[in-house]
């Protein structure tokens, strides 16, 4: 992780110089999180995750000028990576093709820690995009609410709601 005044550092040398060293600089530092944000949302689609991530990164650098330092470049950044995987469903649905399989839940006696990952991970597939993009943002990216809605762009009331809802069918499930 990198320091607010690194962060402010590198964006400057990118806006003022068009510096590739100081944005690949940014890219390492946020590279890990945002792929994994992308690979969660994704389902597990390794190739979709680096042509979402490499899309994402590619806008934030023809767009760092107009980055304006309100939240810090991550949030900025994972608000690109999320409307991009918002643009691609949207684009999928309007060439009427389905991406997500109904995934089966088998019974475990064993609940292992890789187990309870696998359960969890079962149980993303069942949330809505919305649920499971608020989920992974609150639990896996560790973002408060407030961060949450500048990404997303829904209310914070919003949010919460998903939030409880996606407890709610997740709990459900692994209770099956």
């Amino acid at each position: 992780m990198i320091s607010n005044i690194e962060e402010l550092s590198l964006i400057a040398r990118c806006v003022a110089g068009d510096s590739r060293e100081a944005f690949g600089r940014l890219v390492v530092a946020y590279e890990g999180g945002l792929r994994r944000f992308l690979l969660n949302l994704t389902l597990n689609d390794a190739s979709l995750t680096d042509d979402l991530a490499q899309e994402s990164f590619l806008k934030a650098y023809l767009s760092i000028k107009s980055f304006k330092g309100i939240s810090r470049f991550k949030t900025w950044l994972y608000t690109i990576a999320y409307n991009e995987f918002l643009s691609y469903k949207r684009r999928i649905r309007e060439s009427n093709q389905e991406i997500e399989a109904i995934p089966i839940i088998d019974e475990r006696s064993d609940h292992s820690a890789t187990n309870a990952r696998i359960d969890v991970e079962t149980c993303l597939k069942y949330l809505t995009e919305k649920e499971r993009s608020v989920v992974l943002l609150f639990y896996l990216e560790d973002q408060p609410i407030e961060k949450i809605a500048k990404i997303t762009g829904m209310p914070t009331g919003s949010i919460k709601s998903y939030l409880s809802r996606a407890r709610s069918k997740m709990a459900r499930l692994m209770q099956q």
